[in-house]
């Protein structure tokens, strides 16, 4: 029997147009699914059409949009497909690898770098391995498609902005990649008995770069508007001792508040590592300080959303840590 999967378009790349005034999502989710008749021999497909954005656009609001349309049709189709603009995409593969969890069906997002409107593009090829891939029977879960690479949604980064590999799996495997309409595993594993749904992510997350030199007055805004931090320090991990040490003595105040603090590196791979500098070992005193070690800064950021959403603060430290989808290793 065909599978029976339900395409959910947002717009992207993928459906844009140049209407004058640049690239902006104007195609249909008819017109895509028109652009790879192969798909409608291999497995049905409805379509739905959740918005038509640009994925700078795309933020907490569209994530559970798109996981409430899931939880909706879970019962109806065999798999989901995702069509997302590139920018924002591992953002929101790694919010719904919080909101979907242990899902047995496959939720597969995919996008391109050239819309399906140009005659020389990735799209075409992308949204077919994206079907094929959800078609098959050893996919589950929320997983990313692009450039014939299936990464998981919590590992999902885009590293280029140009070539058509525009996304890569850090600090974990590719699990499979997809020849000619079949995926090829290099990873399996067993499927899970049934999904849980969750509904809500708090926004009041911040994420701070640290840069040299920069004011610990950055506080003044976290303390006001923010119940959750994000540091993205140096190398493996720390806080800078200039102006008098106010780095620490603010996070310090900001924790003492009963707020989450998480620090995770600048450093695209491998990680932090706290406790291998003095600048980062007297951050483990501070009682309430998260470390993200290997998580992108995509799952950091949407996990600790997740978290603060729907848990009571005293347990997110211990929950934190629990791998969510491989999330953190």
């Amino acid at each position: 029997m065909k599978k029976h999967i339900l395409l959910i378009a947002t717009g992207g790349t993928i459906a844009s147009r140049n209407e004058g005034e640049g690239l902006a999502p104007a195609i249909s989710s008819a017109e895509l699914l028109a652009a790879v008749p192969e798909v409608t021999e291999m497995c049905d497909v409805d379509a739905v059409q959740l918005f038509n954005l640009d994925s700078t656009n795309v933020y907490a609001r569209h994530w559970l949009e798109m996981a409430r349309i899931i939880e909706e049709n879970y019962g109806k189709y065999d798999g989901f497909v995702i069509t997302h603009g590139t920018d924002t995409l591992a953002y929101t593969a790694a919010a719904l690898s919080y909101l979907v969890q242990d899902s047995v069906k496959p939720i597969v997002l995919t996008g391109s770098q050239k819309s399906v409107y140009l005659r020389d593009t990735d799209a075409r090829q992308n949204l077919s391995d994206a079907f094929f891939y959800c078609a098959d029977g050893g996919s589950f879960g929320v997983e990313v498609v692009f450039d014939g690479k299936v990464i998981l949604g919590t590992r999902a980064k885009k590293t280029r902005t140009r070539s058509y590999n525009a996304f890569s799996s850090i600090d974990y495997p590719e699990i499979a990649i997809v020849r000619e309409g079949v995926p090829f595993y290099y990873i399996k594993e067993n499927k899970p008995a049934a999904p849980k749904f969750y509904h809500a992510l708090d926004e009041r997350v911040f994420v701070l770069k640290m840069t040299p030199g920069i004011s610990a007055d950055i506080f003044d805004y976290c303390d006001a508007h923010c119940e959750g931090l994000i540091i993205e320090s140096f190398g493996s991990g720390g806080l800078p001792r200039y102006e008098d040490d106010m780095f620490f003595t603010r996070l310090k105040r900001f924790l003492d508040a009963g707020k989450i603090a998480v620090l995770t590196t600048q450093v695209e791979r491998e990680g932090s590592a706290l406790d291998k500098y003095e600048v980062g070992r007297r951050l483990l005193s501070c009682g309430n300080v998260l470390e993200a070690r290997s998580m992108t800064i995509e799952a950091t950021l949407t996990k600790l959303m997740w978290l603060l959403g729907n848990f009571p603060r005293a347990e997110i430290p211990a929950l934190f840590s629990i791998p969510v989808r491989k999330d953190i290793l």
